[in-house]
């Protein structure tokens, strides 16, 4: 398959997990909390793996110790910059539809997101398509605990359930919309930059929300699930770097 082929069809497949929220619809809400913690520690440590493993050394190879750790930081920063941004913004919006505002600024916020994480993945493929792969399942990892957790917000926020799922589905149609882009400058550009962005990305999503998410919840037996679902997403995306090397 071509490079291309790999950036859209991963790509595609990333904006359909965006309807994975539709399971909740089918849990009770204990059900639902006993699920999606558990995943949070999986996505927490596959992406710091992803990042850490694979990411940051592929990309950092052809690019000088300064640059890689400028973008990598700049990737960390942004993500800071936009959820502070989201969050001030939320603080002073109001309105009279009925619907939460916070929901409006989660559909802007998971755009954002996907847009560059799709750059991110794509300059992934482009590096390798072991490299993008990895970053994938890094990525996905994260997805489903993050769109359950979307869809349960729009809903309770007063969202229909079917409004919910589209306009879910609409914001997650900005992945691609990256990864076509990063593929079509990469005829002009070196993408490692974009690697090491999303890496930075990736880093502040479990370091800032998902570990302390799993560690305000570390009451016994659950704190030790959370740790190994944690510690698992680390053995996998290590367990991964040893199949490709090998």
């Amino acid at each position: 398959m071509s490079e291309l082929g790999w950036i859209v069809s991963g790509s595609l497949l990333m904006s359909i997990i965006a309807l994975s929220g539709a399971i909740s619809l089918l849990l009770t809400r204990r059900m639902l909390d006993r699920l999606l913690l558990p995943l949070v520690a999986l996505a927490a440590g596959t992406l710091l793996g992803g990042a850490f493993f694979h990411m940051i050394p592929e990309a950092a190879q052809s690019m000088g110790r300064l640059a890689s750790g400028s973008w990598l930081l700049a990737g960390f920063a942004a993500f800071l910059g936009l959820e502070q941004l989201l969050r001030w913004h939320h603080s002073h919006s109001s309105t009279d539809s009925g619907e939460n505002p916070v929901s409006y600024l989660i559909l802007i916020g998971d755009a954002v997101h996907n847009f560059v994480g799709g750059l991110a993945i794509a300059g992934a493929f482009l590096i390798s398509p072991s490299a993008g792969a990895v970053a994938w399942l890094a990525a996905a990892a994260h997805e489903v605990p993050q769109e359950l957790g979307d869809f349960g917000v729009l809903v309770h926020a007063g969202w229909s359930r079917r409004k919910a799922l589209a306009w879910n589905f609409i914001s997650a149609l900005a992945f691609p919309v990256g990864a076509v882009c990063a593929w079509g400058i990469s005829r002009d550009f070196d993408v490692g930059w974009l690697v090491l962005f999303g890496a930075g990305n990736f880093i502040y999503i479990a370091a800032s929300d998902l570990i302390p998410e799993i560690k305000s919840h570390g009451r016994w037996p659950w704190g030790a699930v959370h740790f190994l679902a944690f510690v698992s997403g680390l053995v996998l995306m290590g367990g991964l770097l040893m199949f490709f090397q090998g």
